[in-house]
């Protein structure tokens, strides 16, 4: 009976402790884990900085991945407070898969771009000469994301509406290792998102692609199911969505929902 007792008093703390490292603000500190789209990475660094400025109590953690990787992972039992997918599709599973607690709310807008590696040296770009999702990508190292990933299935999207078939030399699983083809020199071109284009700063040449902006990706954010901090998570999603947490997203190039 003494031993079973010890054993039982011994799981009680490791409960206990564990609630206690994810209880709401002002009664211990919580830990809140983020799993978000590659592509939303230095974004959601800077929100969670602005965020806890006003939640000292609260620490978060980031899973920074394709959204479609994202939900296999929580669909596997990987524990996540908060999911922010790059995608409606994704999202969609993950609800399917009643991985969300409540209602999705879209946060941020995205559409693609080509760009090109500039020179580190010269500061000179587009050796290659390409001019678009045209003829001047013929021979060229062009790398996309993979049709499963969000930014690949609005690249088919964008191709097929422009009537043009893309020949990749590779396919990414996270756009952000698309733009970290391009930025090396490892590839003459890349489909990226125009935040990517933007946070590649002067690594890299931007070209407009005509009609991409009718081609537009929704990024939903949402509790999961599994949350042990819901009230926080809850939290979390509302100051993404709140004018402070807009005007970090603007300023990495996002656009409204």
């Amino acid at each position: 009976m003494a031993r079973r007792w010890l054993v039982v008093s011994a799981a009680l703390l490791l409960v206990l402790a564990g609630c206690s490292s994810r209880s709401p603000s002002g009664h211990g500190r919580t830990t809140l884990t983020v799993f978000a789209a590659a592509s939303l990475n230095t974004a959601f660094d800077e929100v969670a900085v602005e965020y806890k400025k006003a939640h000292p109590g609260v620490e978060i953690t980031f899973n920074y991945l394709g959204s479609q990787d994202l939900v296999q992972q929580m669909q596997g039992g990987a524990a996540a407070d908060v999911f922010a997918s790059a995608d409606q599709k994704n999202m969609t599973i993950a609800i399917e898969s009643k991985l969300i607690s409540g209602g999705p709310k879209v946060f941020a807008t995205n559409t693609l771009v080509l760009i090109v590696p500039r020179d580190p040296k010269t500061g000179q770009g587009n050796s290659a000469g390409i001019t678009g999702l045209d003829a001047s990508l013929d021979g060229k190292k062009l790398v996309i994301c993979a049709p499963a990933v969000p930014c690949g299935a609005t690249t088919a999207t964008l191709a097929s509406n422009l009537g043009v078939t893309l020949k990749p030399v590779s396919e990414e699983q996270k756009v952000t290792d698309v733009r970290g083809k391009v930025e090396s020199g490892e590839a003459d071109a890349g489909l990226v998102y125009s935040t990517d284009a933007k946070q590649a700063g002067d690594k890299v040449e931007t070209i407009q692609i005509p009609g991409a902006e009718k081609v537009v990706n929704s990024y939903p954010i949402a509790v999961t199911a599994s949350s042990r901090a819901p009230a926080e998570a809850q939290s979390f999603v509302d100051f993404v969505a709140s004018e402070a947490g807009q005007a970090v997203l603007e300023k990495y190039g996002f656009g409204k929902p």
